[in-house]
């Protein structure tokens, strides 16, 4: 699939004109982000530290600006502009500094017999250069998330926000040289041509939020360097909903998992397997909770957040005919709008369950238990998260143990993601690799191992000629 088809464009935003960097510079910026590397600049911890003390003052002192620009491109309500961009990212940051020190420590090991005298050691090295690719659903999170990890990690970076959240791009490029080293982390700006020219250029590191279709690309891209990618990634991620399961929370937190950010989030509910004995019932609740969230005309609430663009309208709409809307229907392109919507007596060949949804449209599925649902999402791609709701722990140890998904929440939707001793990330389908915590250090270094050997002893046993009693001591101590 060529890029310019399978990346996002531009269209539907009108207002908003791309920010573009010229590309002749890039190959420029690239290589004075890999002198600064070179230098030996960024590999202190004390350089490390002041970093993320940078991204922490910039999402304090300019919280305002990137709250109104996540309210001008997405429609973000403030309060989850607030609490899933800034500080959800500046707790990150927090949480990685006060743990560096330790993490960038080099631990021994055993040595074997073998190898003895001497000792071993894991040390912790930082990769190089590495690209971030955000995406544009949460384009603060999902630039500085990447972007802490890496500095953390002692490497420059390069930061290429999403065009289609144009706003926040020019918001991010303006203000990341301003809190962060200018000779260690840079931005580029602009849609498919400007990602093009960057992955023609050598990274260290490539690492990709997005979809799917891109991320094959951009593996691709990688690989002709034999580039190591991180690609967070999406997909179709279920909930089922036992009969034991207490329908009123679950139907509440169902609602808010899915219409959060209009249902534009990578770890959205995307569609309920409802136990059949409970189905109308979770139904009715859904309903209600709609109204509690929204009121009787949820285009007027200043709580629920608009589509992207006109684009990704349309292609929204063409899902609403694949069931029957039990709430929501309504949508107003001018607007971005589409209410939060449910869908019952859906299909599973129906065109809203082909793709992941992205967007405020929740299809509820009639399944027969537990494993039916089980073998319904073991016969799809492996999606990022999976939900469960029951009060029952050996349903729930079911389908943690049968399913393969990034992560699971149970009674609950993506919190998950919030808890930063767990990582991040999707498997198969869904993606490979993970952040989040501990492991956005991880993700961004490499182990090198380390063996230390004294000069004063020097045993004749690994050297010819091998002697019958050579080899004897050899087999006993292997």
């Amino acid at each position: 699939m060529a890029m310019q088809s399978a990346m996002e464009s531009n269209s539907g935003v009108h207002e908003r004109a791309v920010p573009h960097t010229d590309l002749g510079v890039i190959p420029a910026l690239v290589q004075d982000l890999r002198e600064t590397f070179e230098s030996g600049r960024a590999r202190s911890h004390e350089w490390r530290r002041e970093q993320l003390a940078g991204i922490e003052r910039l999402l304090s002192e300019c919280e305002r600006e990137l709250v109104d620009a996540l309210r001008t491109d997405l429609g973000k309500p403030e309060m989850e502009a607030f609490s899933a961009e800034v500080a959800f990212t500046a707790g990150e940051a927090r949480y990685v500094a006060r743990r560096l020190a330790g993490w960038m420590r080099p631990r021994r090991v055993p040595t074997p017999i073998i190898s003895q005298p001497g000792r071993s050691y894991l040390y912790k090295e930082p990769l190089g250069v590495v690209l971030v690719i955000a995406p544009w659903n949460y384009p603060v999170q999902l630039s500085l998330g990447p972007l802490l990890g890496a500095v953390a990690a002692g490497n420059t970076v390069l930061v290429k926000p999403s065009e289609v959240a144009p706003t926040v791009s020019r918001v991010l490029a303006a203000r990341i040289p301003q809190y962060l080293d200018p000779r260690a982390v840079k931005v580029v700006e602009g849609g498919v041509a400007e990602t093009t020219a960057l992955l023609e250029q050598r990274f260290d590191h490539v690492f990709y939020t997005g979809n799917g279709a891109v991320g094959r690309i951009v593996m691709a891209a990688a690989a002709k360097h034999l580039t190591p990618v991180t690609l967070e990634l999406g997909g179709k991620s279920p909930c089922f909903v036992d009969s034991s399961a207490d329908l009123a929370v679950a139907a509440r937190r169902i609602a808010w998992g899915k219409f959060f950010n209009a249902g534009q989030t990578c770890v959205a509910p995307d569609y309920i397997l409802a136990h059949e004995s409970i189905h109308d019932e979770l139904l009715q609740r859904l309903r209600g909770v709609v109204r509690d969230f929204y009121g009787a005309d949820p285009q007027q609430s200043p709580d629920f957040a608009r589509i992207v663009n006109v684009k990704h309208h349309r292609r929204l709409m063409k899902l609403m005919a694949s069931g029957e809307v039990v709430v929501g229907g309504e949508a107003d392109e001018v607007a971005r709008y589409i209410a939060p919507t449910v869908l019952k007596n859906v299909a599973p060949e129906s065109p809203v369950m082909q793709e992941e949804i992205f967007g405020p449209i929740l299809p509820v599925l009639k399944t027969s238990g537990v494993d039916d649902a089980i073998r319904f999402v073991n016969e799809r791609d492996k999606p990022l998260a999976l939900y469960v709701y029951t009060t029952r722990d050996e349903v729930a140890e079911r389908v943690i143990e049968r399913t393969s998904s990034g992560g699971v929440t149970v009674n609950h939707a993506w919190l998950h993601l919030g808890v930063p001793d767990l990582p991040f990330g999707g498997v198969g389908e869904s993606g490979m690799g993970a952040y989040h915590g501990r492991s956005s250090f991880e993700v961004f270094t490499h182990t090198k191992a380390v063996l230390r050997k004294p000069n004063a002893m020097d045993p004749p046993i690994l050297y010819p000629p091998y002697t019958e009693q050579k080899q004897k001591w050899v087999r006993r101590i292997l």
